[in-house]
């Protein structure tokens, strides 16, 4: 099971924020035009309060005041009222336009972040995924690039749309009285303080509210796996209490976050609703004294843009919580980004040299210079590896499987023997010594070409929700249909494929849960028959399956093995009698070697195995 490790490290917003929207670089001259889209939809709102109070109200008084014929004084007004509804109209469709401009972006950007994420993991060492759930990296796809989306598509542009609307509304409070407008200012400035404050408080728990949300996918996803055995077992309270502190824990970090954030409404709504009653006694007492220019319709705007100016603040409030948690997400999602990948500096490739399907030469490696026929010749050489350092797993191992050779291993649980087969595919990174495969240093080879020239077949045959003939043709897209065949019947899996009612044609799910145990080890045996590699690995192919599909996998391995170079991890020892060479370990080293006739005449380890006196862990 992986362990999920805490990552956490200081928090850098700006530079989280920066790397995000580096993203959208190459939308820059469209965001320029989606920028001034934007103003032009404040500035329409702010604009026409303008005209509304210090134009048309201003007009109807002089028509009353010096008493103009109805019929020009309509005419007047109607005219400024057309000018306000074109006004209104453009404010609308720059509103329109620039939404759907930003959800196209959104799109394309979370499109690019999800393909960034799977190269990424596609990358990554195999020992990243030892301490990550599958809950903790899914989460990256689904509930940090969401949060994203949301701060893009929604708050991105409310936010430069409320900047934009206190800077016009500062701005034509100033034009109707300087003075009346420091009282807005003093205010305006009071809710910055109050934002910029909790608004820093809450980010870091925001952070905390992803990770924990990543915990809850992580635990849920291992409950419905482990369905079965939580059932089995009578653990669903054990399950429950587990995932109910998990989903306590973000609840508490929600509530705190959120806490933060929203303390900001009534606070604002408190002062916005001061700043008018103060602003509108004081604009009472400036009108009386002459002191506004624009008379009873500049204090009407006035008041309005009083009672707005509390508005973006609001918005601010609103879409606060969408920015920290994006932020929050993209930290979590960069931080997956830059996780270490596996060296590949090999220099050796993977060539055709021969089109014969029969040439036992079809492939070599080669460096553009030399040309090695890939045989499956494998020799480790003084290996030594440890997962965790100063606790070596494999301790000076040395052995040599030649071309067309069985070479089989087992000892007990923890010994080393399915660690010698990550090593061999550089699953893992030997600490000291080397691996060759055909007389190259594996670290030499790239290692797309290197994985391409074996076959692995484990314990657990993972199968796609797909077709058969799509699961035994992942390893090979170009396979006919005559060759998928040709490959089931050698693997002996055809038989029961055929007893199916759709054949190859049905579909698998859940990772084969609707087969039996040894119906998917044919299937996986299937596949290493038709990639006809010259090496074939099985760990333990064996033993999870039932008396009579051993009998059948056995005759498969006598067609499949006899032509190939195969190293075979046995927790049955009738799977390894005709092995050519059978390497005992014990604690991360080789205690004995040779074939079942010479282990049993030396009545070792070996011997203790074969007749009971011992028996595997």
């Amino acid at each position: 099971m992986a362990v999920s490790l805490n990552r956490a490290h200081p928090q850098d917003l700006k530079k989280t924020i920066f790397r995000l929207f580096s993203y959208l670089k190459c939308y820059l001259p469209i965001l320029i035009i989606v920028f001034f889209l934007v103003i032009y939809s404040s500035l329409a709102n702010i604009v026409g309060t303008y005209i509304s109070g210090t134009v048309i109200i201003n007009q109807l008084s002089d028509s009353l005041a010096n008493n103009l014929p109805f019929d020009v004084a309509i005419k007047e007004i109607a005219t400024s009222c057309l000018v306000l509804l074109v006004i209104y109209i453009l404010g609308v469709a720059s509103n329109i336009l620039y939404t759907q401009i930003m959800v196209r972006i959104c799109q394309d950007v979370l499109y690019r972040l999800r393909k960034d994420l799977l190269l990424r993991m596609h990358k990554l060492k195999i020992s990243y995924f030892d301490k990550h759930t599958n809950g903790e990296i899914m989460s990256y796809y689904t509930n940090d690039v969401d949060s994203i989306m949301t701060m893009i598509n929604d708050s991105l542009g409310n936010i430069i749309l409320s900047l934009c609307n206190i800077i016009g509304t500062i701005t034509c409070l100033f034009l109707i009285n300087v003075y009346l407008s420091l009282i807005v200012i003093f205010f305006i400035a009071l809710m910055f303080l109050c934002m910029y404050f909790s608004s820093k408080r809450a980010h870091k728990y925001f952070k905390k509210q992803q990770d924990t949300l990543a915990k809850i996918n992580s635990a849920a996803e291992e409950d419905l796996v482990g369905m079965k055995t939580i059932k089995a077992y009578q653990h669903e309270k054990i399950s429950f209490t587990n995932f109910q502190n998990l989903n306590d824990n973000w609840r508490k970090d929600a509530a705190k976050a959120f806490f933060f954030t929203q303390i900001n409404t009534p606070f604002f709504v408190s002062l916005s609703y001061l700043n008018f009653s103060i602003s509108a006694i004081v604009g009472c007492v400036f009108l009386s004294l002459n002191m506004i220019a624009s008379g009873i319709g500049g204090l009407t705007s006035y008041l309005v843009f009083v009672r707005t100016a509390a508005q973006p603040f609001n918005l601010f409030t609103q879409h606060i919580n969408n920015i920290l948690s994006a932020s929050a997400g993209a930290e979590r999602i960069f931080n997956f980004l830059d996780e270490e990948i596996e060296e590949d500096n090999g220099k050796y490739s993977l060539i055709k040299i021969s089109d014969d399907k029969n040439s036992e030469s079809r492939y070599a490696f080669t460096d553009g210079e030399k040309i090695i026929p890939l045989r499956g010749k494998i020799a480790f050489e003084h290996v030594y590896f440890s997962y965790v350092p100063n606790k070596p797993i494999l301790k000076d191992i040395s052995f040599i499987a030649p071309e067309h050779t069985k070479v089989a291993f087992v000892g007990s649980t923890g010994a080393g023997k399915t660690t010698i087969i990550s090593l061999l595919a550089r699953f893992y990174k030997v600490d000291q010594g080397r691996i060759t495969y055909d007389g190259i240093d594996i670290q030499d080879i790239k290692l797309n070409s290197l994985r391409r020239s074996l076959s692995l077949v484990t314990q657990d045959t993972h199968l796609f929700t797909a077709s058969i003939k799509d699961n035994i043709s992942y390893v090979r897209r170009h396979s006919s249909e005559e060759e998928i065949i040709e490959a089931s019947k050698k693997a002996r899996a055809d038989y029961f494929i055929r007893r199916m009612t759709d054949k190859y044609e049905t579909i698998i799910y859940d990772d084969g849960n609707n087969l039996s145990q040894g119906e998917r080890q044919l299937l996986g045996l299937a596949r290493a028959t038709l990639l006809k590699t010259p090496l074939i690995i099985l760990d333990e192919a064996t033993s999870n399956i039932d008396t009579l599909s051993e009998k059948l996998i056995h005759n498969a391995l006598k067609d499949l093995l006899s032509e190939r170079t195969s190293i075979v991890i046995a927790h049955r020892l009738s799977t390894i009698k005709d092995a050519d060479m059978i390497y005992v370990l014990s604690d991360g080293k080789i205690i004995e070697s040779g074939n079942e006739k010479m282990l049993l005449e030396k009545k070792g380890a070996y011997y203790d195995l074969y007749t009971g006196n011992k028996e595997l862990a």
